[in-house]
């Protein structure tokens, strides 16, 4: 009953962008705090930026100034607006919606990012 389903994801070149939509079904998305997280190959899974009910936003040190994290609490959506996308974040970009003091923690499948030539 509850999804979160990513799109946006594929491949860019070297300084392009990316728009990347989390569409969120089965709970009441204005309580959840939300964030997009990422997994290269052989790496861990990262924080790339959060987003709380309020509006407050915390982003990894990578991709400040580059990527801008939003959420429209009237459509279920959170988005990652990507720029100037380097090599480094070639990875799966996950969906993530959470409600700690309820004990919540929902993922999404996951979309691919690749930045190449």
């Amino acid at each position: 009953q509850v999804q979160l389903v990513e799109s946006g994801g594929g491949l860019v070149q070297p300084g392009g962008s990316l728009r990347l939509s989390c569409a969120v079904s089965g709970i009441d998305f204005g309580f959840y705090t939300m964030g997009w997280y990422r997994q290269a190959p052989g790496k861990e899974r990262d924080a790339v930026a959060t987003i709380i009910n309020g509006g407050g936003t915390n982003y990894a040190d990578s991709v400040k100034g580059r990527f801008t994290i939003s959420r429209d609490n009237a459509k279920n959506t959170m988005y990652l607006q990507m720029n100037s996308l380097k090599p480094e974040d070639t990875a799966v970009y996950y969906c993530n919606a959470r409600y700690p003091r309820a004990g919540y923690n929902c993922w999404g499948q996951g979309t691919q990012v690749t930045v190449s030539t």
